[in-house]
């Protein structure tokens, strides 16, 4: 059984000046006011159409990100309608086999943060957990050695289970997903892919995301 934490990387190369200025020239079309495009107009003219509400024109564009969470987070992502999705199959892929180093992954919690500290209920908690993926672990390979189908067998498996999702959306569907899953009410484990994901999307595309702001509590923690 293998632990690993969650984790994300933003596929292929983000020119992020570049995709501001694609959007501002199909935005300014709009009102005709190509003329007034100059090296740097672009930022004035996002800015100006998200407070405006005219986030259609964010729909020009778009990012893709491969997301490395555990099942019960991947449940969640795909509820955004509006992006296109390809997850790992737990009917396909057969955590029996060799490529898969005939165990399975599964990602850690983040969310009991003493679970190495021993006598806290953290650990406690933590240790249950660990048990839990063991049996699982067990129970899945016992199946698979009883020449179950990866598609059977995977009814014992955790939510826990590592899974991979790529997600493609455009940039109005970003900001709808970052507004709603670094929020405070969001899962732990959601906000634990987000928060991060938001700081490198505000890096490469500042203009588009830099408004989305994250709690002082949720800096310390993420």
């Amino acid at each position: 059984m293998r632990i690993i934490p969650a984790s994300f990387e933003i596929e292929g190369h983000i020119d992020g000046v570049g995709i501001c200025k694609s959007i501002e020239k199909a935005g300014r079309t709009c009102y005709k006011s190509e003329g007034k495009v100059t090296g740097d107009s672009y930022i004035s003219f996002i800015q100006k159409i998200i407070k405006s509400g005219h986030h259609s024109v964010l729909e020009h564009e778009k990012v893709t990100v491969r997301v490395i969470c555990d099942r019960g987070i991947s449940h969640e992502l795909v509820r955004h309608r509006l992006s296109s999705y390809s997850q790992e199959s737990s009917r396909y892929c057969s955590y029996f086999k060799k490529k898969f180093g005939n165990e399975i992954t599964i990602i850690e919690p983040c969310f009991w943060p003493d679970k190495n500290v021993e006598g806290t209920d953290d650990y406690k908690k933590y240790q249950i957990w660990l048990r839990s993926m063991q049996n699982a672990e067990n129970d899945y390979m016992e199946l698979m050695k009883l020449k179950a189908k990866a598609q059977e067998a995977r009814d014992v498996l955790p939510n826990s289970l590592k899974t991979e999702i790529v997600i493609s959306a455009n940039l109005r569907q970003w900001r709808n997903f970052f507004n709603l899953r670094v929020n405070k009410a969001a899962h732990p484990q959601m906000r634990e892919i987000t928060i991060p994901m938001l700081r490198r999307f505000q890096e490469l595309i500042p203009v588009v995301f830099d408004d989305i702001e994250v709690s002082e509590e949720a800096k310390k923690l993420y």
